[in-house]
């Protein structure tokens, strides 16, 4: 497990591109038979990736966390993004196909991931924040998850966000989960930008092409910067800042929050004319 301490915006407008990425850019979460893990102090959450192909893995990380398991504090969100998955949680198994999620919660001893075919191995790209209260474990398919159809042609940006774990789906104790899809000729995601400084977020940008990249616009309103991101890629976005994108073509992102609300709908718009 990786750590990324919290950064404040004043010291975010002294960094070059290189010290940019190493903060905030995840750039290998999926090897072979392997779980890799970054842990952000901001709201401590853990974005995490697992490609199981021969092995099966187990969720744990005894000596960053300083428990006897990873759940024994903590909740997770897993949405898998290859081929069929198999995540036991504590003796049960669950079967996710591509875009399917599982919500596990808090006291969960055991978690195991594995491929159910490794001809066609899973990708599973999981989130996990600090909790304080129990939620059962949960599956979600994708045709169950709540649509939000948003945007438009004339603006680049017609998409629709799929709502996995929030408020008025499955119940977590802080963890918000989802994923947005494009529609072709769409580039634009969350556009006007806007802030919500009471929860950080997460991006996975996945369903790229090799030659194809994303512009992921961070910072204060006033001070924007920008990550270049290749395929199945995560960024790290503080409470302060934006966090909006534009891809050379139409692509798919898994987002999640952590914080002190449990809206989806807490943001604070930014104007176009506030940009810098």
């Amino acid at each position: 497990m990786e750590i990324r301490h919290a950064t404040n915006p004043v010291d975010v407008q002294r960094l070059n591109t290189t010290e940019l990425r190493e903060r905030f850019l995840i750039e290998n979460l999926f090897e072979a038979d392997k779980i890799n893990m970054v842990y952000s102090h901001h709201d401590r959450m853990i974005v995490g990736g697992a490609n199981p192909i021969n092995e099966k893995l187990e969720l744990a990380d005894a000596e960053t966390l300083k428990t006897e398991y990873f759940l024994e504090r903590r909740e997770v969100g897993f949405i898998n993004i290859g081929g069929p998955a198999i995540i036991e949680a504590d003796g049960e198994s669950y079967e996710l196909l591509k875009l399917d999620a599982l919500y596990v919660g808090k006291g969960t001893k055991q978690v195991l991931i594995s491929s159910k075919d490794a001809a066609n191995p899973a990708k599973v790209y999981f989130t996990s924040a600090l909790a304080h209260a129990t939620f059962p474990t949960t599956k979600i398919e994708l045709e169950k998850a709540t649509p939000n159809h948003l945007g438009s042609k004339e603006t680049c940006n017609e998409r629709t966000i799929y709502q996995y774990i929030h408020e008025g789906a499955v119940q977590s104790c802080q963890l918000m989960l989802g994923v947005t899809l494009l529609k072709d000729g769409s580039i634009w995601n969350t556009m006007p930008a806007h802030i919500h400084d009471r929860r950080m977020e997460a991006y996975l940008y996945f369903d790229m092409q090799a030659d194809t990249r994303v512009f992921h616009f961070m910072g204060e309103p006033n001070e924007t910067r920008h990550l270049v991101v290749s395929n199945e890629q995560a960024v790290i976005s503080p409470n302060w800042s934006i966090h909006s994108g534009a891809g050379t073509s139409n692509y798919s992102f898994i987002w999640a929050m952590a914080g002190e609300n449990y809206t989806f709908k807490d943001m604070d718009i930014v104007p176009m004319s506030t940009l810098r």
